[in-house]
């Protein structure tokens, strides 16, 4: 019972933190406030169901609502197709939690992950310079950076004066308060009411329909956007994932316990799918609220349930107060959490950090905000691997040297050529091996010593397998000794038969002594 009420309690707190930011991801994607609530509502409720993070409060975030603003502005006036971008975004959630891809957000490079927030932290805060200055707003980043000027000459001098007192509340509201009552629900509440009292004329909300949302079938579509829709799909897919599996790592830390990575990216996407059927905007697991709901005493997905069903009992009451909310609030707001979002851990030491992790940090950060999200994390990755592949490749150690058995020392005979590699032997370094091999007189014995490596893939088994041919061309013989594991492997792949006519030890003295066996036979 002590349980259940402390999940009561944690869950309506997380409401209360959640409704601000709802209200103001729903405006900043113009798909409107009301969408922003019921997406922390459908998504919120879902996700708890299904998820596979207890403690996990879900609702729209941050770079879900920059690739939604992006769909809506893709596809005006066509809110159907947005809603199948959602749609579709979901289903494929789903599919990453069916195949398990949840376990490898884990290897995505810190300095990826650190540009990709940082700039949809700047990405928020520049979209919020129009509705801070009381001037309608526009979802590009460029066209908005490059009328600043015109937007500073036509600013409405109310909607800069509400701002910026919601700005001072979100900056300056001491913690020992927000530990108690969040700093975005001080402000939304204070100057919503000094806007109202001062009968200040600045742009609201407006009207927010009372009562449950209307039924869309997010199934209409020009089958010629199909690609654009496809690729804001996998991009919402892959943000709300990565997004909801970090979150649930924080938890995990907090709690000491281990989430679903599996179970949670089909929670989030049945929830997000949902959210297309009432018009909401998809999000994701949300830090910040999940924090909270953990500290408020948050143990079970009681707590996440709660959470949605409080949202939903405002929206029934007190909606018609949410109309009068001025945007320039929320906009003050977002500025906060744009802030909030920035990757301050990576800024402090970015002097510190090597030159390249913070080309990756640097290149991702700007892509993402000028370029595209997806495409920032892609080349983030691509650039990380290649740099790995780089480091692994020179540590990979071949040394050659001459064997003398003491057959060889009686006939004054000297050609045993022994290749010692120590390593990673695969596509980055495999062609090294290349390189020593060519260099390699006739009549020869190589013997390949592969018993410390620790990696073999695919493209050094083929490219192998090709250099025992060139080398069966010249009269020189090879030999391997390797590990069992990589002789099975060796084998699987084998399909023309050629590795199994070539001779294969486990041991470096039963290769020697088959090559005093060849020369005792050749000197017969």
């Amino acid at each position: 019972m002590h349980i259940i009420k402390n999940d009561i309690f944690a869950g309506i707190t997380a409401a209360v933190v959640a409704l601000p930011l709802a209200l103001a991801f729903g405006v900043a994607s113009g798909a409107g406030a009301i969408a922003g609530l019921y997406g922390a509502i459908i998504l919120g409720l879902f996700a708890a169901v299904f998820g596979g993070t207890s403690t996990q409060i879900s609702g729209p975030t941050g770079p879900m609502t920059v690739v939604t603003a992006a769909a809506i502005a893709t596809f005006p006036n066509d809110f159907s197709t947005v809603m199948t971008v959602i749609f579709l975004s979901g289903l494929i959630q789903i599919s990453f939690g069916l195949v398990g891809i949840g376990k490898w957000i884990k290897y995505i490079p810190y300095p990826v992950i650190s540009g990709f927030m940082s700039g949809v932290g700047v990405i928020i805060i520049i979209l919020q310079i129009n509705p801070f200055l009381g001037v309608e707003s526009n979802s590009s980043v460029i066209h908005t950076l490059t009328q600043v000027l015109n937007t500073l000459h036509n600013a409405d001098d109310h909607a800069l004066v509400v701002a910026y007192i919601t700005l001072g509340i979100m900056f300056l509201t001491p913690k020992f308060i927000t530990k108690y009552v969040p700093s975005a629900l001080i402000a939304l509440f204070v100057v919503t009411y000094f806007t109202i009292s001062t009968n200040y004329e600045v742009a609201t909300i407006g009207s927010i329909p009372v009562g449950l949302p209307e039924f869309i079938l997010p199934i209409s579509f020009d089958i010629l956007q199909l690609s654009s829709i496809i690729t804001l799909a996998i991009t919402l897919a892959l943000l709300g994932s990565i997004d909801s599996l970090l979150t649930s790592l924080v938890a995990d830390s907090m709690t000491k316990t281990k989430h679903n990575p599996k179970k949670e990216l089909i929670g989030q996407g049945i929830g997000n799918a949902a959210c297309s059927f009432f018009g909401a905007i998809p999000g994701a697991g949300a830090t910040m609220r999940t924090v909270i709901n953990i500290n408020s005493g948050g143990t079970t997905k009681l707590s996440g349930m709660v959470h949605s069903l409080t949202l939903l009992l405002i929206i029934l009451f007190l909606a018609p107060l949410a109309s009068e909310i001025p945007l320039a609030v929320l906009s003050g707001i977002l500025i906060k959490v744009g802030f909030d979002i920035l990757d301050y851990k990576f800024l402090r030491i970015m002097n510190k950090v090597s030159r390249q992790d913070l080309l990756i940090m640097i290149t991702v950060f700007l892509l993402t905000i000028f370029v595209d999200l997806i495409m920032a994390v892609g080349v983030g990755i691509t650039i990380s691997s290649i740099l790995a592949v780089y480091q692994i490749s020179r540590n990979t150690r071949m040394k050659t040297k001459r064997s003398k058995s003491s057959f060889e020392i009686d006939i004054g005979n000297n050609n045993i050529e022994i290749i010692k590699i120590d390593g990673s032997l695969f596509f980055g370094t495999v062609s090294e091996l290349d390189n020593k091999l060519d260099k390699i007189s006739e009549n020869k014995i190589v013997i390949l010593d592969c018993k410390n490596v620790s990696f073999l893939d695919i493209s050094a088994i083929f490219t192998i397998e090709d250099m025992i041919a060139k080398l069966k061309n010249r009269n020189i013989k090879t030999l391997l000794v390797l590990k069992h594991a990589h002789k099975r492997h060796i084998l699987a792949v084998d399909t023309d038969g050629s590795f199994k006519k070539n001779k294969m030890f486990f041991h470096m003295d039963d290769a020697i002594n088959y090559t005093q066996q060849l020369q005792m036979e050749q000197n017969v």
